[in-house]
This record gives C-alpha cells, sequence and structure tokens, in this order.
C-alpha cells in the first residue's frame, strides 16, 4: 500500500517523522552515583548514529500493527554494544495461535510454525491505535476500505481519460469517393495520431471533435478520489488541514493540536518499547540486573507564542509584577550579553505633556523595594567577604578542639582577637542607605 499509494506513504512517513526526530532524553532512577553511571552509560548508547533509524524502524509498527528490529551485538570485548539495528521483514513473522499476541520468526528450519524470538536479540514494538489484538491495530488495516476505493476510482479515471479526453479525428468524403481515395483518408486519419500531420485531397475533411474533458467530465472522478485521500489523512493525522491546500492558519493550528496529541502517545509508546527491548538488556548484559533501571524519555517541543507571552507579561511587569530574566532569555533562546557588548536600550516613547503623569507612574512602578533588593544583594556579596575574617578562625578553632566543651572553653579566647570594626563600619553604611532611600521615597 505504501508504495502504491503516494498520499497513504506521505500522510504515514509524516507521522513517522515526526516522532523518529525526537532526541532522546534519559533520566536516572535516583541521584546515587550508581544509578547516575547507569544513566550516562544509557546517555552514551542514545546518542549512536543508528538509533534515529532504529527509532523510523520500529514506527513502521504504525501501519502493519508489529515491527521487529534485530539488535546485533559486538561481543568481541567484555563491554557488549550494539553493532546495527537490523529491521526483520514482517513476512517472517508468525502469530502465535493460542493467544495471536506474541510473534515467532519463520526460519529455514521452521518455515511454518517459527521460532520464538530471542530475549535480549529483537526489539518488538506494538502501538496500541486501538484496543483489541495488535494484528488488528496497524493504520493499513484501518484505511484499506479508502485505499481499495480509491485504487478503483482511479482506475475508472483513466480508463475515461482514455476514451473522452483524447479528441475524435472524423474524415469526410464525398458520395463519389472511390475506395483508394478512401483508403487515402484512413491513412491520414492513422498518420494524425502519431506525426500530428498529413496530406489529404481537396475534397476530403478533417475535423477534430471536443471530448466530454473540455466539460469538466473528469470532476467527479477527482472528487471521489479527494475525499478518500481525506479520509486517509483523518486516519492517519487525526485531521485534514495540513494536507490540504485552502486551509487558513487559524483552522490548521487548532488541528495541529489534535495532531500533537497523537505524537506524544506515538513517542511516549516508542520510549515504553526502548526501556523495555533495548535499555534493560543493555544494563544486565554488562552491569547485571538492577533494582531500578534508567529510563529514555522522548520529550516533545512544542512551538511557543511568544508574542502572545510578551503581550501578557508587559501590562503584569508594569504593575510591579517581578520576573526572572533568565527564565525570558531562555524562552526567547537570547544568550547572556558579554562584558562590554553592545546592548539594545528601551526607548521612551512618553509625549513631553505627559511628563508629570509617567513621572508618577513610574514612581509606582519603581517603588524602593527594587532599589532596596538590590543593595542587599551588593551589601550581601560584601559581607561574604568580610565574614571570611569571623567565619575562618571559628572553623578552624572546631577543627582542632577534641570535644564540643573544649570548643566553647577557648571560644571567649577566640573572640578577644577578632575584629568587628570592618563588620560593624559595613553594616552602619547599608543602614543609613536604606534610610536615606526610604526617606526620599516617601518625600
Amino acid at each position: 500500500m505504501e508504495e502504491r499509494d503516494l498520499h497513504y506513504a506521505s500522510v504515514l512517513r509524516t507521522r513517522k517523522l515526526t516522532v523518529a526526530g525526537i532526541e532522546p532524553v534519559v533520566v536516572a532512577a535516583s541521584d546515587d552515583d550508581a544509578d547516575v553511571q547507569l544513566a550516562d552509560a544509557i546517555r552514551a548508547l542514545m546518542e549512536a548514529p543508528q538509533i534515529p533509524e532504529l527509532m523510523f524502524d520500529l514506527l513502521d509498527g504504525l501501519g502493519k500493527g508489529v515491527a521487529v528490529c534485530e539488535i546485533l551485538w559486538d561481543t568481541r570485548n567484555n563491554h557488549w554494544m550494539p553493532r546495527d539495528y537490523e529491521w526483520v521483514d514482517p513476512r517472517f513473522l508468525k502469530a502465535e495461535k493460542p493467544t495471536l499476541r506474541q510473534f515467532r520468526l519463520l526460519t529455514d528450519d521452521e518455515p511454518v510454525d517459527g521460532v520464538p524470538l530471542t530475549p535480549g536479540k529483537f526489539i518488538v514494538h506494538q502501538p496500541r491505535l486501538k484496543s483489541g489484538l495488535p494484528l488488528r491495530n496497524g493504520l493499513a488495516r484501518l484505511v484499506a476500505v479508502m485505499y481499495m476505493l480509491k485504487s478503483f476510482t482511479v482506475r475508472d479515471w483513466w480508463a475515461f481519460a482514455e476514451k473522452f479526453g483524447i479528441p475524435v479525428t472524423v474524415g469526410k468524403y464525398g458520395p463519389n469517393a472511390t475506395e483508394e481515395q478512401i483508403r487515402v483518408l484512413i491513412d491520414a486519419i492513422a498518420s494524425i495520431a502519431s506525426d500530428a500531420g498529413c496530406a489529404i485531397p481537396q475534397s476530403m475533411q478533417l475535423e477534430m471533435q471536443e471530448t466530454a474533458s473540455r466539460n469538466n467530465g473528469g470532476a467527479l472522478f477527482r472528487e471521489m478520489a479527494e475525499w478518500c485521500d481525506a479520509q486517509i489523512s483523518k486516519a492517519v493525522l487525526g485531521q485534514t488541514m495540513t494536507t490540504d491546500n485552502g486551509s487558513s492558519r487559524s483552522q490548521a493550528d487548532v488541528h495541529n493540536q489534535v495532531r500533537m496529541d497523537i505524537v506524544r502517545w506515538d513517542a511516549r509508546q516508542l520510549a515504553n518499547t526502548l526501556n523495555e527491548y533495548l535499555v534493560r538488556p543493555y544494563i544486565e548484559a554488562n552491569y547485571g540486573p538492577q533494582a531500578h533501571y534508567p529510563r529514555v524519555v522522548l520529550r516533545i517541543s512544542e512551538a511557543e507564542d511568544l508574542k502572545a507571552l510578551t503581550d501578557a507579561l508587559v501590562p503584569l511587569i508594569d504593575r510591579g509584577m517581578r520576573v526572572q530574566e533568565s527564565e525570558l532569555r531562555d524562552r526567547f533562546g537570547l544568550a547572556e550579553p558579554d562584558e562590554g557588548a553592545d546592548v539594545l536600550h528601551p526607548v521612551s516613547a512618553g509625549m513631553p505633556g505627559d511628563m508629570a503623569m509617567n513621572r508618577e507612574r513610574v514612581a509606582l512602578n519603581r517603588e524602593h523595594p527594587d532599589e532596596l533588593a538590590q543593595m542587599v544583594d551588593d551589601a550581601l556579596r560584601d559581607w561574604q567577604k568580610t565574614g571570611e575574617a569571623f567565619t575562618n578562625p571559628v572553623l578552624t578553632l572546631a577543627q582542632e578542639c577534641d570535644s564540643f566543651d573544649d570548643f566553647l572553653k577557648r571560644l571567649p579566647e577566640l573572640q578577644e582577637t577578632l575584629n568587628a570594626d570592618d563588620f560593624a563600619l559595613q553594616l552602619a553604611e547599608v543602614c543609613f542607605k536604606a534610610r536615606a532611600l526610604g526617606d526620599t521615597a516617601h518625600a
């Protein structure tokens, strides 16, 4: 079906590539060193160049209901690594008769019943598109009827085009024409089909009759084929807007949300397959069985409407809401400016007549808490340097003492040697600045 119907192949490939293009993220089971080490090993495994192709081959199960890939292990070293992944043709798979849920591999020795799939050797992906048997879950089964109807429609369309799409050449001869003249006219009609030109006596005529194609005779077949394509798009993508030419942007945005729900579901199921059939065997083969295993997660990065975010934040910031600058830089993908770099500055848009009103609004929006917070941050940075003169001797004394009682006994002696002049002076300066800032704000 994928090789004969271009539309079905296109929408199915779109759904596959949407998930196969996601970069895997590895999450450790815990913050323990052993679990972090296992997560690093899986992260290196997921960075192999064969992983995107493996994900694409496993997503072949969307159309067929099941996809199997064989792991080609490199066992030459003590640390086993997958050398490559080979897609298994579904024609060599057979469902077990009792349950029809497990699959066996047909071999030369067992061409009828097949052999069980070796654990740790094969990756089996069975996407759940609907409840029921895996054999009935494939999208190909869902679109089979539309594929059949479209095939019949296109076949009849070509037959119609062959019959009515080519102009009919009519030759006319007089009642007194001889057999030789009639034969010349017939030869002329035949030569027009191949050479588009002929020579006939002046007494004869050739006319090109218009056909039904000039009157849009194939519109019915086109509408039927396009309707079948629309139904296939609904089955595979969950919508038709992104495949229609006349759809508006707003309609496509709404329908893309439905499509992203399908992508998230496909990504979740594919991640579960990788964790069960690749991550777990790899860990057990190289590190032994574990109580908990790292997980591979396929996270969907959806496009964010940054203009809507800006329009929503500007009024809130003007009313005094504090927003972390680094978070907004990450959302917009902007880097922190380097020291001394040329940066953009805001341009004041206020009119001269509005200066008093603007000054009042600035006073309300930029009250002393912002400047006070900046002053406290500066003081804390200076206090860290000043405080080391107090904390370092105390820490040294604590390390030298053998007991807490000994520490308390020697602490008064240490206290007499400490100089608090710098600390007191800095504290006085900060208090003075805070008092001055408060008096200015309430003046």
